[in-house]
């Protein structure tokens, strides 16, 4: 019996150039990837309906996303280091949680608000003598330019305050049912929230293994390991930026209160809260609290700039290494571009879940790039002559 040779392949230039060449069909997914995205980008009646449920939903499934990060690991230790139930644990935990929640609204806040007004109502002042200091501190002609920039900056700063804010809140109580949909946005986050916090925490460590079903069998251990991985990234950077956070407002709070500043637990707290922007949020808090400074007097500036130097030789010497170490392996200038783009796209928000979403893009990126590597053949073939 004479067996029937296979066909040899005809190989042209376009089977070589092209449809052999990885790097060609890759970048052809990629455009047809691409085309896809730009069109649904211009249907805008798809996802009107998915930007609608996101407002009304997405808050209060990121704050229990949040919450559930700080406190799972509270729950975990309790249960297992009392042995009580994990619903009996989560209970207790909550009942604390409120009481600190009610503590706070009755004690701080009031002092925060009076703060708040006080700088308000003062901040035009303090900021027009940090800007004629410096405007006669820039008195050559070589300045010139920036002085103009520095008078066009101090006129809509005071217009603002002045006008501006009178009639932005003119407007949005004008507007019905603008100020409606907010406050039906946020009174939807506020209840929800706790109650979605409270299953993510009884039962979110079974999530992985209900979704893994949906997957099919040859890849639901890569999945596990991808979701394992974007579970670790994200609660770590969460963890740690909010624990940095609160040691920052404590020290800046403290600091300020013992060289005797004005709004020194307001100017902690915005400290604190400013820092869950990674490497600008601390610089950014300084000025209000440098533009203070400079209006009480020479010595009280330097006492902020000496406050200013301990909280930054603390952060990033002791409380950073501590509690972030190296855990997203990123660099400080990708951060930097991260941080950029996202805000420019998608403003505060953009900012502060930046990093964790370019966490989790690297996470599948990564896989991917290794399934590629598999499938691949990125070292030469064996010499069939040897």
């Amino acid at each position: 019996m004479i067996l029937k040779q296979p066909r040899p392949k005809i190989r042209t230039w376009f089977t070589s150039w092209f449809l052999d060449n990885k790097v060609v069909v890759s970048l052809l997914v990629l455009l047809l990837i691409l085309l896809n995205v730009l069109i649904l980008s211009k249907l805008p009646g798809l996802w009107a309906p998915i930007q609608s449920l996101f407002d009304i939903l997405g808050v209060p499934v990121i704050i229990a996303g949040v919450g559930y990060y700080l406190i799972n690991p509270l729950v975990d230790w309790l249960q297992h280091r009392f042995n009580i139930s994990r619903l009996v644990t989560i209970t207790v935990v909550f009942v604390v949680i409120f009481g600190l929640i009610a503590w706070g609204i009755f004690s701080v806040i009031p002092v925060v608000q009076e703060q708040l007004t006080g700088l308000i109502n003062n901040w035009p002042t303090y900021w027009h003598h940090t800007e004629q200091f410096v405007l006669q501190s820039l008195s050559g002609s070589e300045f010139d330019a920036i002085r103009h920039q520095l008078t066009d900056i101090n006129d809509q700063v005071n217009n603002f305050f002045k006008s501006g804010g009178s009639n932005f809140v003119q407007t949005s109580l004008n507007s019905i049912g603008h100020v409606v949909s907010h406050v039906s946005t946020i009174a939807i986050a506020v209840i929800t929230a706790p109650f979605v916090l409270f299953y993510l925490l009884k039962d979110g460590h079974q999530l992985p293994e209900y979704m893994v079903q949906f997957i099919p069998v040859r890849k639901r251990v890569s999945f596990l390991r991808i979701l394992t991985d974007m579970n670790r990234q994200v609660s770590n950077y969460v963890r740690g930026q909010l624990t940095v956070a609160f040691f920052v407002a404590v020290i800046f709070a403290i600091g300020y209160g013992l060289i005797g500043m004005k709004f020194a637990l307001l100017l902690g707290i915005a400290s604190g809260l400013l820092n869950l922007i990674p490497y600008l949020g601390s610089f950014l808090a300084m000025v209000p609290a440098i533009v203070i400074g400079a209006f009480v007097s020479p010595v009280m500036l330097l006492k902020v700039l000496i406050v200013f130097v301990i909280e930054q030789t603390l952060e990033g010497r002791i409380i950073s290494p501590l509690v972030l170490g190296n855990t997203l392996k990123i660099h400080p200038v990708t951060i930097i571009f991260i941080l950029l783009a996202s805000g420019k796209l998608f403003g505060i928000v953009g900012v502060i879940l930046g990093i964790p979403g370019y966490a989790v893009l690297k996470v599948i990126g990564t896989e991917i790039f290794h399934w590629y590597q598999s499938q691949s053949q990125f070292e030469a073939p064996a010499d069939s002559t040897k």
